[in-house]
């Protein structure tokens, strides 16, 4: 928005989130002297809601409302930086591999939360089936691995991608949970939210845990990644998710297995399941991640491996297999990563909440205890760090719920301006 250096300026025309945004626009009227000369502030950046869906699997039940975009916080989640719309790089660092297309992706370091480059990281959009990944960390914190599961005929119904659970067969939450993540089973997406206490209660259990995270761009609507309404997530949150999800024992070893098997049918053979992240199959120090896809959501991959005693993961969003696999993008920015050496962050994937969950219809973060009474030794959640993420939120609401009603209006108005193995 132009200023005139003769003239009072002209009052801006959105507030800037940003400490790289305020400095750029302060350089621009720094250099306002004498004569007329323009300042330009940088636009906001316009991914506060997933783009349009393209059929029908967003409308909600009917009575129930259109759910408003999640709200951005006024703070960016992991740093000023994590708000900048375009490539972010540390100054003097080469850009990225040209052929990585995708409009939202994050490069970082899963042992030291470096994040070593980006691209609208906090971007909105529909994750498919990375979400599974929540799924996952949400069951290991909720259950018991050795917790059983008796699958049903719902279970085999499921649409989109399925691991072939037998309906009758009974399951440890360990083996639906190789399912889930090996080949990204639906069916075993619906067993686990029926143990977890079915699907709605599923769904508030992952929000929780994403607010829990500051994953403030999370919000689930259904448990397997096929579309629902108010579905959103963000390279950066799904980068931080997964990287809680790798101090999960189970889940890293989950992640990393090429094949097993798994209980078949009554009297057949046993179940075979195969990992299908190209990542973990092909790339030299491969340690798993994940992969998606809806027509809402396009292709959407998680991709992580360890080179040189450094793990790093890269997460692409709403990318297309042009003009590479995504896959093979996720690759080349691993690649850029472990070329680089002494890189000068420019965030870092927190695992804490930051604040006040923003998540939409969520409840706060409950206890959730196993049914025996014996508590779980792989996660504080729900015996410390539940009630006191609890004590955080309720103080801090009170304080910031007239500035969130604010952004929440001016967010909704903003955002209506606005086979390589994938699976819903």
């Amino acid at each position: 928005m132009p200023s005139s250096a003769r003239g009072s300026a002209a009052p801006l025309r959105a507030k800037i989130a940003s400490r790289a945004a305020l400095c750029a626009l302060v350089a621009g009227l720094a250099l306002t002297t004498g004569g007329t000369a323009a300042a330009q502030a940088p636009p906001a950046c316009p991914n506060a809601a997933p783009p349009p869906p393209v059929d029908t699997s967003e409308v909600p039940a009917p009575g129930a409302p259109v759910p408003a975009p999640v709200p951005v916080p006024e703070t960016p989640v992991g740093g000023d930086r994590m708000a900048e719309c375009g490539v972010i790089t540390a100054p003097g660092l080469p850009q990225p591999p040209g052929e990585v297309s995708a409009p939202s992706w994050v490069l970082a370091d899963l042992d030291s939360g470096a994040v070593l480059a980006a691209r609208d990281p906090h971007a909105r959009h529909r994750p498919a089936s990375t979400i599974k990944v929540l799924t996952a960390l949400t069951a290991l914190r909720a259950l018991r691995l050795d917790d059983t599961i008796v699958a049903t005929q719902d279970d085999a119904n499921q649409e989109g991608s399925r691991v072939g659970l037998s309906p009758g067969v009974t399951y440890s939450v360990q083996q639906v949970l190789t399912g889930l993540i090996m080949q990204s089973g639906n069916d075993a997406a619906h067993a686990l939210a029926m143990k977890m206490g079915g699907m709605q209660a599923t769904v508030d259990k992952m929000n929780a845990v994403a607010a829990s995270l500051g994953a403030l761009d999370t919000r689930t609507a259904t448990p397997s990644g096929l579309d629902g309404p108010g579905m959103s997530t963000s390279a950066y949150d799904l980068a931080a998710i997964f990287r809680a999800a790798m101090h999960e024992p189970a889940f890293a070893a989950i992640i990393g297995t090429h094949n097993t098997l798994l209980p078949g049918a009554p009297g057949g053979p046993p179940l075979e399941v195969w990992s299908d992240n190209q990542v973990l199959l092909g790339y030299p120090g491969g340690l798993g991640g994940k992969t998606g896809f809806t027509d809402d959501a396009r292709h959407t991959f998680i991709g992580a491996a360890e080179r040189g005693g450094h793990r790093l993961v890269a997460v692409l969003m709403r990318g297309e297999n042009q003009p590479i696999r995504l896959s093979a993008q996720a690759m080349q920015l691993l690649d850029y990563g472990f070329g680089l050496s002494a890189v000068e962050p420019v965030g870092e994937l927190v695992t804490t909440s930051p604040g006040p969950s923003t998540v939409d219809s969520s409840p706060e973060p409950q206890a959730n205890s196993p049914e025996d009474g014996q508590p779980r030794s792989s996660s504080m959640f729900g015996t410390i760090g539940g009630p006191l993420a609890v004590l955080v939120l309720a103080a801090a609401a009170a304080i910031v719920a007239l500035a969130r009603r604010q952004r929440r209006a001016k967010l909704a108005a903003a955002s209506r301006q606005q086979d390589e193995d994938d699976h819903p």
